[in-house]
């Protein structure tokens, strides 16, 4: 009897303590409604030996979703929200799950994305590190690990696929406007149903 209660409080002051990490980390980003900023992306596939680089600009709102505009090789816009996904083919059907995750990654909701991850963080004085590992099964087919480092932003973003390719995503310079400007709040009225 000792030994499980002895078991269940260690749990619990594991899991308190990567709550008050996640907390701490929730601090260190700026809690506005818009972050938009450049990236830059390399995919690595398995059948490539070098990787294909993206670069562009995105814009995250919350409660809206996220436009991704890659600008070079090819222009292509993206825009995403809970439900639906917008490209330059017309809507694709996405599950609910993955189209929660990105803009829950750009926006920092550790609780959105824990009912879709297991989360473990580590804070140091600077910079700080969350590793994902998915526990909703649909998720675990395709993403087999995910990590977010950063500072006072998100900088860096690496999806590791269980079909073994990844993608590396570096973010800078990053702003927090008070309000989208019309270009921008028109690409996000596609969204609305």
């Amino acid at each position: 009897m000792i030994g499980w209660l002895g078991l269940l409080l260690f749990v619990s002051s594991e899991l308190a303590l990567a709550e008050d990490t996640l907390t701490q980390i929730r601090a260190r980003l700026p809690q506005t409604e818009i972050v938009q900023g450049h990236f830059s992306q390399q995919k690595q596939l398995k059948f490539l030996s070098k990787p294909l680089v993206s670069q562009g600009e995105f814009v995250f709102w919350q409660n809206h979703g996220v436009l991704w505009k890659t600008l070079s090789p090819v222009a292509s816009t993206l825009l995403i929200n809970n439900s639906r996904l917008l490209s330059s083919q017309g809507e694709q059907a996405i599950p609910a799950s993955f189209g929660r995750i990105f803009p829950a990654l750009l926006g920092g909701d550790w609780t959105q994305l824990q009912a879709d991850f297991n989360l473990s963080a580590t804070l140091q004085a600077q910079s700080w590190q969350i590793e994902l590992r998915p526990k909703a099964p649909l998720l675990a087919k395709v993403i087999a690990l995910i990590y977010l480092s950063g500072d006072s932003e998100l900088r860096q973003l690496d999806i590791h696929e269980v079909s073994g390719n990844q993608s590396v995503i570096r973010f800078d310079g990053i702003d927090h406007p008070d309000q989208l400007p019309p270009a921008q709040l028109s690409e996000f009225e596609r969204l609305l149903p």
